[in-house]
């Protein structure tokens, strides 16, 4: 059985979120709370295999909650949060910073025509998520530059690279984030992103990104010409590839690996079109989507990174596509960075 603990100032949602676990027969709701404090003494006293939080609530809410959840006693924990507003939608992606895996969107009232896809949406999240192996979170620290070098790696050189594609699953928000925020805003190539989230979390996403990032980043559109120095996500529940003009394709293709965006769908098109001219990085993420596709990138020439182990959340996607012999680098997110910056005129490290 999977021990769920719900957080979350409404009794009427406590009660429907602990209705549509509790009736799922590998899930059992052992607690509710209504608060983050409360949340953090239950926890200290129980131990959920899950956690469902919210973001806004009174005496401490999520993002503080979930912060020292994942200091003291971390657990896989998923954000329920109906909120759009802009500050809220930061905490949101704050608390995934923290440590969180996951955000769904909160189930609305019953009559809505989306309710029961929501519920459903949460069940299999807190089923998927309840196999995540999280570890303790210390307090944030200023990360310190070194060369690659120093992790025993050579200077590739670089050449006529065109396009970035990178993909990300679970736990790749804060990845990306570090990795798009120490480039600069005169990154000489475009980079095409897919990250799996829920619907409409996507525009948050890239609010939430832009906050950091000297690059532009943007939801892509159908027909556009994608520009250096800008960062195109996928939208929801659509495919994105490059086509043959060098533009971006939005279609309603086939899910790949359940997925829509998949990470496989671009990374294919880039080998297709940009073969050696092109860089494939795979992020931390569930299952193997994205896996065969780096080694394809590989195959055809393009410079390849696929996330260690030890600085995943998940290493499924990553570490299958090591396994296959796909990636020319496996490095950490800051390390990634550091080679990314030798695009620039001179490899500059800055």
């Amino acid at each position: 059985m999977i021990k769920v603990l719900i957080v979350d100032d409404s009794p009427v949602v406590r009660t429907l979120l602990s209705h549509a676990l509790g009736s799922d027969p590998e899930i059992s709701v052992i607690g509710t709370a209504s608060d983050g404090l409360e949340a953090i003494e239950f926890v200290s006293r129980n131990k959920p295999d899950v956690i469902t939080m919210d973001i806004n609530m009174p005496k401490m809410g999520g993002f503080e909650a979930i912060r020292k959840i994942m200091e003291t006693h971390p657990v896989p924990i998923v954000i329920v949060t109906a909120s759009w507003d802009p500050k809220d939608v930061t905490k949101t992606w704050m608390a995934m910073e923290a440590g969180a895996v996951h955000a769904v969107e909160k189930p609305r009232y019953l009559g809505d025509i989306d309710h029961d896809d929501a519920l459903r949406e949460l069940v299999q999240t807190v089923k998927l998520m309840s196999e995540v192996q999280v570890v303790r979170r210390w307090p944030p620290r200023v990360p310190a530059f070194t060369t690659p070098s120093a992790h025993g790696i050579s200077k590739p050189v670089f050449s006529g690279i065109r396009m970035v594609a990178m993909g990300a699953s679970t736990g790749g928000p804060p990845v990306i984030k570090e990795i798009l925020s120490s480039l600069p805003e005169n990154f000489p190539t475009p980079i095409l992103l897919v990250q799996h989230m829920a619907p409409n979390f996507s525009r948050s996403f890239v609010y939430w990104l832009n906050q950091s990032t000297a690059l532009g980043v943007s939801l892509a559109v159908h027909g556009e010409y994608p520009r250096p120095g800008k960062v195109y996500l996928a939208p929801d529940l659509v495919q994105m590839k490059i086509n043959r003009e060098g533009k971006i394709a939005l279609t309603q293709d086939a899910p790949e690996n359940g997925l829509r965006p998949s990470v496989s769908y671009l990374f294919r098109s880039v080998a297709k079109i940009f073969g050696k001219n092109s860089i494939g990085v795979l992020l931390t993420g569930m299952g193997r989507d994205g896996a065969d596709e780096l080694n394809l990138m590989k195959i055809r020439g393009a410079v390849t990174f696929a996330q260690d182990k030890e600085s995943s959340v998940v290493h499924g996607m990553p570490g299958e596509a090591i396994k296959l012999g796909a990636a020319s680098h496996v490095l950490p997110p800051d390390k990634i960075a550091e080679m990314l910056r030798m695009l620039l005129p001179g490899g500059s490290q800055k």
